[in-house]
């Protein structure tokens, strides 16, 4: 606590300080200003970076939510109202001068579908000023189907695609269609083994797995047997409940009883690791799935939960394998067995 209130003491004396600065350098800051209609000149970031130095009092054409700006002209003294893209935006009097105001963007300021306008209304006027509020940074949450070939039409999932950029590794790929939590785009050629990226005027997502990585989405890939124990079903279309795409794989397990899955064999020299999506419909804590690989050699035991989590199994703990062709579960709870969910099952990129 004691740290949060000198930090907090800190950026309120360095945004005074700024507002000080301001009011001095002006050569306007007479009552005959005060009782004119307002001007906006520029809208300058105030405060600090995420590295804690202090932001440069450089002109900007667009503000991020949650953080300050000074806002700089004339004539502001008298001001009653300040909205960002029509957003009603609280602002302290006290850090109002006739030539500068210092104010904190709301994180509620809407950026889609918006003015792109900072309205100050004063007691002699109204004034309006070009500036844009940008998005959060964008967020990837998966896309589909993984190994796409070029031409196929993929979907990306996430949040804040605001005018999106999609790469497909360097190449810029075509969009379809978008919204602000789903983005339609052609996969371009050679692409295997590619990140996709999401880029908006804040910042740029990544995917976790490249191109061509999938052994499951939506359909196991190079499918060469699939099978349980106990002959119990081996549902790979499972779309009540899914991580990414339309399906997910069902296993029903009977206690320690598991499933094998076999596939045409394949180069996993470029990877570092295996990794799976998975969760299961019971909630106890010792609720355990054994991951097997190299026909028992390597038998890597994992928690699992009732929600969604990532599983990711480096290659260095099994053997450092250059090829791949079956993975092997076995339910290891010990309760008596588990309905176990699997979705985005492939590789990760060295």
């Amino acid at each position: 606590m004691k740290n949060i209130k000198i930090v907090t003491l800190t950026a309120c004396i360095a945004l005074m300080l700024s507002l000080m600065l301001f009011s001095s350098c002006s050569d306007d800051t007479n009552s005959s200003d005060s009782a004119g209609p307002p001007v906006i000149e520029s809208v300058m970031p105030s405060g600090y970076d995420k590295a804690g130095n202090v932001l440069p009092l450089t002109p900007v054409t667009k503000g991020d939510p949650k953080s300050y700006y000074i806002i700089h002209g004339k004539g502001l003294l008298t001001t009653q109202k300040v909205y960002f893209n029509d957003y009603d935006t609280y602002f302290r009097p006290t850090f109002v001068t006739d030539t500068d105001i210092i104010i904190l963007i709301d994180e509620n300021t809407p950026y889609a579908n918006a003015s792109n306008k900072l309205k100050i209304v004063t007691n002699y006027g109204t004034v309006l000023y070009d500036f844009v509020i940008a998005p959060p940074p964008p967020t990837v949450n998966w896309f589909n189907p993984i190994n796409a070939v070029a031409g196929d039409v993929v979907t990306i999932d996430g949040k804040y695609f605001l005018n999106p950029v999609v790469k497909v590794g360097t190449q810029q790929a075509t969009i379809v269609s978008s919204t602000l939590t789903e983005i339609k785009f052609k996969m371009p050629a050679n692409s295997a083994n590619q990140l996709v990226s999401v880029s908006n005027i804040t910042g740029t997502a990544t995917s976790s797995m490249a191109v061509g990585a999938a052994l499951y989405d939506d359909a196991i890939q190079g499918d060469a047997g699939h099978w349980t124990w106990d002959g119990s079903p081996f549902t790979t279309d499972y779309a009540t409940d899914k991580a990414q795409g339309s399906s997910a794989i069902k296993l029903v397990f009977g206690g320690w009883s598991g499933a094998d899955m076999k596939f045409n064999s394949r180069d996993v020299s470029k990877y570092k690791a295996f990794t799976v999506k998975i969760k299961c419909t019971s909630t106890k804590p010792e609720a355990k799935l054994t991951f097997v690989f190299g026909g028992w050699a390597y038998q890597i035991q994992k928690s699992i939960t009732s929600n969604w989590t990532t599983v990711e199994i480096p290659f260095s703990a099994i053997g450092n394998p250059t090829t791949f062709d079956q993975l092997t579960f076995q339910e290891s709870g010990n309760f008596g067995g588990n309905t176990i969910l699997m979705d985005e099952m492939g590789f990760i990129l060295k």
